[in-house]
Parts: structure tokens; C-alpha cells; sequence
């Protein structure tokens, strides 16, 4: 269906948008943290997810990639549906996300509206289950304190944080290339991944 729509901001209401586009608005649900980079009257690019269903035409809209990468991962955990995605995300951003699956932090989940500790346990444990599928291994942390936590464990922390946004073997070893890991904490480097990575 549609990858983006780019247009003018026409409305702006309570997790969603109006993009008009040739005199047509669009609809989109979104989080509050894609929100806060649209003005009204400017214009403005969504990257799309299209909820279609026999009653249901629902588009959703991300101001980066990286946003709507995070949304399809949530929406692959059983029993989170559009809406509870987009609410966690309003809570906490893709990084925060990530970093919570693999600490085992359920607080950015619970944080959210309609999200409850078994919802939020329940997408740690799928999420995690996914990206070992995938090759990944994580290694949770011994320690509190990120400064002794060891290169290689870091590294492994933000290979798999990188997993659950989606990102391949091949892109996350790419992205990283040039990347100070061992004098950066791991969610700046994830951070600097994320920016890095927007097309």
C-alpha cells in the first residue's frame, strides 16, 4: 500500500494527523512523539502502516522509519494490537524500547495507557524469543552500572537492541562501522544508529 505520504498538515488532534495531499486528507494515527515534529500548515512526510481489515481502513503514520520498524515489531507480539502499539511508543521512543527488551525493563511498557505488566512481560519474552531466532544472543547485564559492563557484552546488548527495530545481521554490522561502541553508552550508540540509518 502506501510507504509514505508527504503533504501539508491540515489537522491535529489526539494521536492523529491530517495530511492533505492534492486537496485529499489523510487520516493518520500516530504517537505523540511523531506529533511533536508536525505544525500545522508545514509540510511534513509519514512513513505508513496500512491497518486493512473487512471493516477497517486505518492508516498509521511515522515521522521516521525507525518509529514505524518499532510499531510492526510491537504489532508481531500476541495480543498488541495497532492502538497499544501506538501507545507505547507515545511513551517511550524506539531506543527506550529496545533497551527494555533486552534489560528486561518493563517499565517503559507499563508506562503506557492500556498496558499491563503481563502485556509488558509478554513482549519482552516475544521479542526476545524473535531475534534469537534470528541469530542473536543477548546477554543481560551482571551489573547495574553501564561503565563496567564489558565491550563485547555491550556490543552484544546493542547488536540485539538493534534487532528488536528490525535491523538485519548485515545492516546493524554495517551501521556501526565508524561508531565509537566501547567510549558510548548503549543508548547513545543505538541513538546514533537510528539517526544514521534514516533514508
Amino acid at each position: 500500500m502506501f510507504y509514505y505520504l508527504e503533504g501539508k498538515v491540515a489537522l491535529i488532534g489526539q494521536n492523529t494527523a491530517v495530511i492533505d495531499i492534492g486537496g485529499v486528507g489523510y487520516n493518520c494515527y500516530t504517537s505523540t512523539n511523531t506529533l511533536s515534529y508536525l505544525t500545522v500548515g508545514n509540510t511534513a512526510r509519514l512513513y505508513t502502516y496500512c491497518n486493512i481489515r473487512e471493516d477497517v481502513f486505518d492508516i498509521y503514520g511515522f515521522y521516521d522509519i525507525n518509529e514505524k520498524r518499532c510499531f510492526e515489531m510491537l504489532l508481531s507480539v500476541s495480543g498488541v494490537g495497532p492502538k497499544a502499539a501506538i501507545s507505547v511508543l507515545s511513551s517511550a521512543t524506539p531506543e527506550q524500547i529496545a533497551l527494555a527488551v533486552v534489560t528486561d525493563d518493563t517499565g517503559p511498557f507499563t508506562a503506557a495507557q492500556g498496558i499491563g505488566k503481563r502485556i509488558a512481560q509478554r513482549i519482552i519474552l516475544e521479542l526476545k524469543d524473535k531475534i534469537a531466532k534470528d541469530g542473536f544472543v543477548i546477554n543481560k547485564p551482571q551489573a547495574t552500572d553501564r561503565s563496567t559492563i564489558t565491550a563485547g557484552k555491550k556490543l552484544s546488548e546493542i547488536s540485539a537492541a538493534l534487532a528488536v527495530l528490525g535491523y538485519s545481521n548485515a545492516e546493524i554490522t554495517t551501521y556501526l562501522r565508524g561508531i565509537d561502541v566501547e567510549g558510548s553508552s548503549v543508548e547513545d550508540v543505538i541513538r546514533e544508529v537510528l539517526k544514521g540509518s534514516i533514508k
